[in-house]
């Protein structure tokens, strides 16, 4: 399907109305996951033209996608990666989860920058960074489209490599979303030490209910965030 490609308008329209030199695109992945962490990449690339076929990751095969992946990682100008464990998702909820991941990206970037442009209409970033939200920004704006191929790539590595001793599961096809073959050995075999123990999915699963995590956060604090996913795929 033809897409139309990522442009620096955004960015462009920062530095000009902020006077921000460094802008760097914020993309997160493995929010609407039940196992793994979620994982956020922040990359600057400047104004140079990206790479043929750039776009969000999801739009990507997986064979376009990893390939595309290799080239960006020389192509950007920096870029790094700040994931959230299961534990600190189950602990903080998912919008305090999402920042710290975010946090750690942009703290691990060579040089601090001046403002982020994060996909989504939520900002889970805030003070002290100057955020500009942008809906489906991994598809319009080029610096989103690096971080959303780096964080999507990244993490399904990750998650193939958690699951090579918990095969039944499909982690390396799934990368911890739900899907039947996930359901089915969840039903049988229980959830892993990878899987956020504090969701709704174990509700459907009455032979592991009891194990459960009650939430220490407040449901005010996750407004409108995806992820809290029954078996209804």
């Amino acid at each position: 399907m033809p897409y139309e490609p990522p442009t620096h308008t955004v960015e462009r329209s920062l530095r000009a109305t902020t006077g921000a030199k460094i802008v760097a695109g914020v993309d997160e992945v493995g929010r609407g996951a039940w196992a793994g962490p979620v994982t956020v990449c922040a990359a600057i690339t400047g104004l140079r033209r990206p790479p043929e076929g750039l776009t969000d990751s999801k739009l990507l095969t997986v064979k376009r996608r990893t390939e595309l992946a290799e080239t960006l990682r020389s192509w950007v100008t920096s870029y790094a990666l700040g994931h959230a464990s299961p534990e600190e998702i189950d602990d903080l909820g998912m919008t305090a989860a999402l920042r710290l991941a975010a946090v750690r990206a942009l703290e691990g970037l060579p040089v601090r920058p001046d403002a982020v442009i994060l996909d989504g209409k939520h900002d889970y970033l805030g003070s002290p960074w100057r955020v500009r939200t942008v809906i489906k920004g991994d598809q319009s704006c080029v610096a989103v489209a690096a971080a959303s191929v780096i964080a999507k790539v990244q993490r399904d590595k990750m998650m193939a490599e958690l699951g090579a001793d918990h095969a039944d599961f499909g982690f390396a096809d799934n990368a911890g979303y739900p899907s039947p073959v996930h359901r089915a050995a969840l039903e049988v075999r229980g959830p892993t030490p990878f899987h956020r123990m504090s969701w709704a999915y174990l509700d459907a699963l009455p032979q592991w209910r009891h194990l459960k995590k009650a939430r220490a956060w407040a449901e005010a604090r996750v407004p409108e965030i995806e992820g809290q996913l029954g078996f209804d795929f």
